[in-house]
């Protein structure tokens, strides 16, 4: 354990000991047991120097001055052979020393750690919180007894693992911070009930994300995509910057692998040409330019083959034709709610077609535009109400 060899690469010398005996000042005994940690973190003592050194750590972590402690703190965080009882001990310290402990030992245990994070200790917790690993015990005790910036660094991270239970409470008790909602939002994976929760307190830009990271109900995803749209004024009448804004969200839909039958088709049956036609040309790989074109032939040859290129299956084709045709013959009327009815007029019409011809809709997709009927019939009468 004690090298003969006064210049060994942070070993603990014959000729340390000799300064320590002559000199136990504080900082002698800092250097002494940095040395003793820092061979200990790098696994260089033998079967028979290991339990020497694991006593003089015990010895050092009872020590009155704290920069002994900080230092043992410090060197030992992530050795393996760190004796639990020494680790507890650092982890129960003042700040200064405890937090390198209860953020990198993997001695603590998961009773150790929501016994710390149970405690009212913000900067603990927040250590606690920020751990390679956290299970799901200790990240509820920390949602539960943390406050808000203990809780955004845990939903952060991404190596909490955190319990449907856990988010829940984590909605309950700080929903409407803005960074929490981004924090939880913004992590990899998120439970399906979550997401749907998330859905009602987030900004429209958090809910594009939640539309395009995490798993949601076809309905849900369809009415948040359009619902998006309609807040940022990305109607069929768009300017320049708004068909961006639609191509770059098609775009990362389609990277996401959530730019479905299902969006496409529901978004033409609700009168959103400019997402359709973005949709197909981003399905179909040509430029947008172009597939507005094709879009544009009347004899619908190039629609038809502009579907043909997307990909999406045959039996949407009829569906997104004659919602083409309705829009065609559909004008705004230029009042209040102008895009309310124009999807309401477009639907009304669509539904009446399909009543009278198979266009292969499915039947989810039929309960889907009936309920958005209701609902586009229900907004526009309450707009006729406030007109009068």
């Amino acid at each position: 354990m004690v090298s003969s060899d006064g210049n060994g690469s942070g070993a603990l010398s014959a000729a340390d000991v000799q300064s320590l005996l002559k000199d136990p000042s504080a900082d002698n005994r800092a250097a002494t047991v940095a040395k003793v940690a820092g061979q200990l973190s790098a696994s260089s003592f033998s079967a028979t120097e290991l339990p020497m050194a694991q006593e003089i750590l015990r010895v050092m972590a009872r020590d009155a001055e704290r920069r002994v402690r900080e230092a043992l703190a410090r060197e030992a965080k992530s050795a393996k052979d760190l004796p639990h009882d020494v680790a507890l001990l650092l982890a129960k310290d003042v700040e200064s020393v405890s937090m390198p402990v209860l953020e990198f030992s993997e001695v603590l245990r998961e009773e150790d750690l929501i016994e710390i994070a149970s405690a009212a200790d913000e900067m603990k917790q927040s250590a606690i919180a920020r751990r390679e690993s956290v299970s799901e015990a200790v990240a509820e005790t920390l949602i539960e007894k943390g406050n808000q910036t203990v809780v955004e660094t845990l939903v952060r991270n991404e190596g909490a693992a955190i319990s449907e239970n856990g988010f829940k409470k984590a909605i309950d008790r700080f929903g409407d911070d803005e960074n929490i909602q981004d924090g939880l939002v913004n992590r990899s994976v998120l439970p399906v009930g979550i997401s749907e929760r998330l859905v009602s307190i987030v900004s429209d830009r958090l809910r594009e994300h939640l539309v395009k990271n995490h798993d949601l109900p076809a309905n849900m995803a369809t009415d948040l995509l359009l619902e998006a749209r309609e807040n940022a004024t990305l109607s069929l009448v768009s300017n320049g910057a708004g068909a961006q804004k639609v191509e770059d969200l098609v775009s990362e839909l389609h990277r996401n692998d959530r730019l479905t039958e299902s969006i496409v088709v529901r978004a033409a049956c609700l009168g959103d040409l400019a997402f359709a036609q973005a949709a197909l040309a981003e399905l179909a790989s040509v430029p947008l330019f172009n597939a507005q074109k094709l879009f544009d032939d009347e004899g619908n040859r190039g629609l038809k083959a502009l579907f043909e290129r997307s990909g999406l299956p045959k039996r949407s084709f009829p569906v997104l034709r004659k919602a083409i045709d309705v829009m065609r013959d559909t004008d705004y009327d230029g009042l209040e709610s102008d895009r309310e009815r124009f999807s309401l007029k477009v639907l009304e019409r669509l539904l009446t077609a399909f009543e009278t011809d198979d266009f292969g809709l499915t039947e989810e997709d039929v309960d889907y535009l009936l309920k958005r009927l209701t609902a586009l019939t229900s907004s526009t009468a309450e707009a006729r109400e406030h007109l009068h």
